[in-house]
């Protein structure tokens, strides 16, 4: 029976790997290719470039329109993931801890990003920041608000699975039997408990956010050129260099991936109640 059980395993492996295999190598050649081309001199009709050079990547780092597209991404993507968790923070946590009937509510709304297409999004708030008394078109504001209704599910999801994975009634009603008031407990009990689903939440959102094009070319295009935006008007100039720009995009969102999946502190039992 044993040696039954083993002989199952090693073929429920085997199959794992000739699954895995092929699907990682389709998935890598195409970023393999991307990263020789952006270190390659020339590559022409051959089967390999003629040489390998760092001009490219160095070319791009001292582009100040570049760096400047850089910042302008992460000014908008970090300011709308600030609102994002000022926003959402509270009423996932009400949702979850007392009005639970809220949380049906919120679980329609998180889809909404994903069930209206961006371009019809897009008219619908062109048409409604276009005039009145703060007219948002073309700046980044418009941006930072519709980057938050797009992180809107991201935020919210990872919050919820954190307050289910720590039991944040219990908490709660725990740190106030000891005295604490209710934003005493929130500050000092929950929110440090809190803190694996806010990176994750945070760095999730911001590798999606970075890479977006539809909302910032329609609403803000070359008024408030992102990095999107950049890459967008620059493709025709060199391969080797709009190469060097996307590989340099993908280890900037691969660095992100990694951040947020990273653990964090477990907060001992002892610690939460006081």
């Amino acid at each position: 029976m044993r040696v039954d059980i083993e002989r199952r395993r090693r073929d429920g492996l085997a199959l794992h790997w000739w699954i895995l295999v092929p699907v990682f190598v389709s998935l890598a050649l195409p970023l393999a290719a991307t990263l020789l081309y952006a270190v390659s001199t020339r590559w022409g009709a051959t089967l390999l470039p003629d040489g390998l050079t760092l001009e490219w990547l160095q070319r791009l780092w001292q582009t100040p329109r570049f760096l400047a597209a850089f910042g302008r991404s992460l000014v908008v993507v970090v300011a709308s993931l600030a609102l994002s968790l000022v926003l959402i923070l509270p009423v996932a946590f009400l949702a979850h801890t007392r009005f639970t009937g809220l949380a049906r509510w919120m679980n329609v709304l998180v889809l909404t990003p994903f069930a209206v297409p961006p371009v019809v999004t897009s008219v619908g708030l062109l048409q409604l920041y276009a005039g009145g008394p703060l007219p948002l078109v073309g700046t980044p504001w418009i941006l930072i608000f519709t980057y938050v209704s797009i992180a809107l599910p991201f935020v919210y999801r990872s919050l919820i699975n954190s307050l289910r994975g720590i039991d944040a009634a219990e908490l709660m009603e725990a740190a106030q039997l000891l005295g604490a008031s209710p934003l005493v407990a929130f500050l000092r009990v929950i929110l440090p408990n809190l803190r694996l689903g806010i990176r994750i939440a945070i760095f999730l959102s911001l590798s999606f956010l970075i890479g977006e094009f539809v909302f910032a070319n329609l609403l803000v295009g070359t008024r408030f050129e992102t990095l999107q935006i950049y890459l967008f008007n620059v493709r025709r100039e060199s391969g080797h260099f709009t190469s060097a720009l996307v590989i340099t995009l993908f280890t900037f969102i691969l660095i992100l991936t990694w951040l947020g999946n990273g653990k964090s502190e477990i907060v001992a039992p002892e610690e939460r109640a006081s």
